[in-house]
């Protein structure tokens, strides 16, 4: 038995939300491994940001300005790829935090809309784009811990991040015998921008709540994520791999 090496050479994904925090992580790590990455994200400013930082992969990336929740606009990103997918991450993602009481219908539609909707937007649409000759094709969906056990002031992102799941696992079952695997990863809290700008008191209080006492890195759900698209894990399919430090424990 030999032992697994990342390699992607040949191999198309899709990352949406990939050009920033877990995104880019995850978009570098397919690129560092031989693979083409189409890079799409919303914000025009992280693109930028993002060709700078991938620059020496040269043509093996595309980039690519998306509004997930707009049907026109994946459809246009669609019809602009260069290649064949065989690798789709739906990792975009965006948070309205607010107690259920104070929560109100537009931060609901904002979460819903972006988390759960464009996720289905964007599947459905690439579905006919994956590669036909391939019976290695990966949808790896970005959920959340917060979907398996819900979570103080995210009502809206608990939902769409549990709805997440079980498109996941439908999408297991009707998609296996058309050469797919649909997985979905729970990561927990990890080391993003949005973290490091937090008080050092409130890191510390939230990693002495996870048994291995530390935050996870971008890296650790990157990995993840190439573990699951690798043809090593062909036999894996409708799974939730929770990448957290055991805090859902």
């Amino acid at each position: 038995m030999g032992m697994i090496n990342f390699k992607f050479i040949n191999k198309n994904a899709v990352v949406t939300g990939g050009a920033a925090g877990i995104g880019l992580e995850i978009s570098q790590s397919f690129l560092a491994a031989g693979g083409n990455v189409s890079v799409w994200d919303y914000s025009e400013k992280a693109l930028e940001a993002a060709r700078d930082e991938l620059s020496k992969f040269g043509s093996q990336v595309q980039y690519v300005q998306v509004d997930i929740t707009n049907r026109d606009s994946v459809a246009k990103a669609a019809a602009g790829l260069p290649w064949a997918v065989d690798i789709l991450v739906n990792n975009a993602g965006i948070t309205r935090d607010k107690s259920f009481a104070k929560m109100g219908a537009d931060d609901w539609d904002a979460v819903i809309n972006t988390n759960l909707t464009g996720l289905f937007n964007v599947t459905k649409t690439l579905l006919e784009k994956f590669n036909p000759n391939s019976n290695n094709k990966r949808i790896i969906n970005i959920s959340s811990v917060v979907g398996l056990y819900g979570n103080f002031g995210q009502t809206n992102y608990a939902a769409a991040k549990s709805g997440v799941i079980g498109m996941t696992k439908t999408w297991g079952k009707e998609l296996g015998r058309k050469g797919f695997t649909s997985n979905a990863i729970a990561p927990g809290f990890i080391n993003t921008a949005m973290t490091k700008a937090m008080p050092k008191e409130a890191i510390d209080a939230m990693a002495a709540k996870i048994p291995v006492m530390r935050l996870g890195e971008t890296s650790d759900i990157a990995n993840a994520v190439l573990f699951l698209a690798s043809e090593q894990a062909a036999y894996i399919n409708a799974t939730v791999l929770s990448v957290d430090g055991g805090i859902t424990l």
